[in-house]
């Protein structure tokens, strides 16, 4: 399917970009090469997705045709269009780890650059274009493998659903997401783009040709995030099992709920920016031109409105993950539950007054800057109450040191680095110093890698087991954690005294003085990369030759834990019955659900820790 995919989508492109061409020739005026490339993509796009299986598994249903479902139970599942919601999510999660070390190579090359002053393995120029394509990568990992691979894998399992609310629409917003990479990773050859991951004007308006595919990709994965969202919302308000109350939703749940909902309402915005970049570049209009009439603050603006909130898709569905680890493994009901519940559902609505604080030094009115420093100091009471009710779980929890508990609690020791850290840069009078210096690099990889990425691996080592049914080396993952979480703050906290003494960030140069501690920073950078290599041998060879885990190793009490590992087509044999908290530990009697026995008499067995 994927060789017909390219296949349809080589045609498209070709049909595309032919027709743009004779259009133009036609009128007289031949069109730019980044105009008919735009069109033959948009063309190619939908040939991809015809080709890759949308015409066999919907699109035939258009015109009167019936569609094709062949059931696959191999391994070919992972690289077909399906709408089995498990083997979507396992794609998100293999898609993006790839890219993540991919990502991460890109940053070890921009670490030799900076481990010494001057030229040392590449110009200034390709430097810039490195640092742009390792943030965008990077952040569309942050965005899409919580929420697109655990949220797709999960959510259907943890709320007693046989699949999403729209299982097609789901494999759509998978199969968007390749052509994204593919254009990224093919901007070097159309000249890179230079604007960082932000894509200001007017410099993205008048750049290399590879801002062009920048552009096109950006749009391309907000169109897949915006349909995820959509699916997830529709899925969490109409399919849950009975007795599922929204105060019996696991806490994952719940925040997968919120990150979607800033998903549906933010993430037009962006793409709406970058169309109009492409249109200043390409059909000659001048929102961003001031000698013209236009304003390049107003892209700022604009972007910012999305880009603050999706810090916090990155996030909530981190707190989610780390939330739920926390409790099963203190043996612990959620602290403040309903509290939680408010603190993400507040961090949504007052992400969307927030965005002017990273604008302080563009020059907007003076008159603004006192509500932005006061709304985003806001935002820290909701985030805050979900911090403290982590802490309140620990209190006084039996436990349990396994390596998901290790990532869950290095996700609250970096992360707290992060949110002390963020105060300085959303308080007028500091940022106005602190801006663009590496005090910013610090703070956002403290909330992004040390909160997202933290939870990212202590969610793939506990639901490792429900995923592939096998259970991974513990001894390893320990060494992991340890190796990783201590390279990773040897790396990153050195970068707030260099920030503090006058170290710019997206620069390939820096004075002699600052030497000392950016060769540190390089080498404490490679251990931290190599710390990854110790994960991918763990997670392949126990994939492969990993011992056979149990249905629920965890002894959890969550839905996903009570069916078979890895869990069966539908997930559950009958609807189950939810009845009770899904976090009762030490309630004596406490039953989360009821599960009727396949062929049973429909009474139903109690399965509850």
């Amino acid at each position: 399917m994927i060789a017909r995919g390219i296949g349809w989508g080589l045609v498209g492109f070709a049909l595309g970009a032919g027709a743009t061409l004779a259009a133009g020739w036609a009128v007289g005026r031949p069109p730019r090469a980044e105009v008919w490339v735009t069109v033959g993509y948009v063309i190619g796009l939908a040939g991809w997705l015809l080709g890759v299986g949308l015409w066999e598994a919907w699109a035939r249903g258009w015109v009167g045709l019936p569609v094709r479902h062949e059931p696959d139970h191999t391994w070919r599942r992972y690289v077909r269009f399906t709408t089995d919601h498990k083997v979507i999510g396992v794609q998100y999660l293999v898609t993006f780890v790839a890219l993540f070390v991919v990502a991460g190579a890109m940053a070890l090359v921009m670490r030799v650059e900076l481990a010494a002053p001057g030229p040392t393995v590449m110009g200034a120029a390709a430097y810039t274009h490195l640092m742009s394509l390792h943030g965008i990568i990077m952040i569309a990992v942050a965005v899409a493998t919580l929420l697109g691979g655990f949220g797709n894998y999960l959510v259907p399992l943890m709320i007693g659903a046989e699949d999403m609310a729209f299982p097609r629409l789901n494999a759509l917003s998978y199969w968007l997401v390749p052509p994204v990479a593919v254009l990224l990773v093919a901007t070097p050859l159309a000249g890179g783009f230079d604007t960082g991951w932000t894509a200001y004007p007017p410099l993205s308006v008048v750049n290399a040709s590879g801002q062009v595919l920048f552009n096109l990709a950006v749009i391309t994965f907000g169109l897949s995030s915006i349909l995820g969202g959509i699916n997830f919302l529709a899925t969490i308000v109409g399919l849950r099992a009975p007795g599922m109350s929204w105060r019996r939703l696991p806490i994952f749940v719940w925040s997968v709920f919120a990150a979607s909902l800033i998903s549906v309402t933010a993430t037009q915005y962006l793409a709406a920016a970058l169309l109009m970049v492409l249109l200043d570049r390409e059909a000659g209009m001048a929102f961003f031109a001031p000698a013209r009439g236009g304003m390049p603050l107003l892209y700022q603006h604009i972007f910012w409105f999305y880009s603050h909130p999706a810090v916090y898709i990155m996030i909530l569905p981190a707190f989610g993950v780390a939330l739920e680890v926390l409790t099963h493994f203190s043996r612990k009901p959620l602290y403040a539950y309903p509290w939680v519940v408010g603190g993400f559902l507040g961090i949504v609505g007052l992400s969307f007054v927030v965005w002017a604080h990273h604008l302080y030094t563009s020059g907007m009115r003076e008159s603004l800057l006192g509500p932005f420093m006061a709304t985003t100091e806001l935002i820290s009471i909701p985030t805050g109450l979900v911090f403290l009710a982590a802490l309140g779980t620990l209190w006084m929890g039996r436990l349990w040191l396994r390596t998901p508990m290790l990532f869950a609690l290095g996700f609250l020791f970096n992360f707290l680095i992060g949110g002390v850290t963020g105060i300085f840069n959303a308080d007028v009078p500091t940022d106005l110093h602190l801006q663009d210096t590496y005090f910013v690099v610090g703070h956002f990889h403290y909330t992004i890698v040390g909160g997202m990425i933290f939870a990212l691996f202590s969610g793939l080592y506990y639901w490792f087991p429900k995923v592939t049914g096998r259970m991974y080396d513990e001894r390893l993952g320990r060494v992991h954690f340890g190796w990783m979480f201590l390279a990773y703050n040897a790396t990153f906290l050195p970068m707030f005294w260099a920030g503090v003494h006058g170290m710019n960030r997206r620069i390939a140069d820096y004075p002699a003085s600052l030497a000392g501690v950016n060769l540190w920073i390089s080498v404490m950078a490679g251990l931290l990369g190599a710390s990854i290599l110790v994960f991918l041998f763990n997670v392949v060879r126990s994939w492969l030759r990993g011992p056979r885990a149990a249905a629920n190793p965890w002894g959890a009490r969550t839905l996903e834990w009570q069916v078979p590992s890895p869990p069966p087509e539908g997930n559950f044999p009958h609807p189950p019955q939810v009845v009770g908290d899904p976090y009762g530990y030490g309630v004596p009697g406490a039953v989360h659900a009821v599960m009727a026995a396949a062929g049973g008499s429909g009474e139903g067995r109690a399965h509850g820790l």
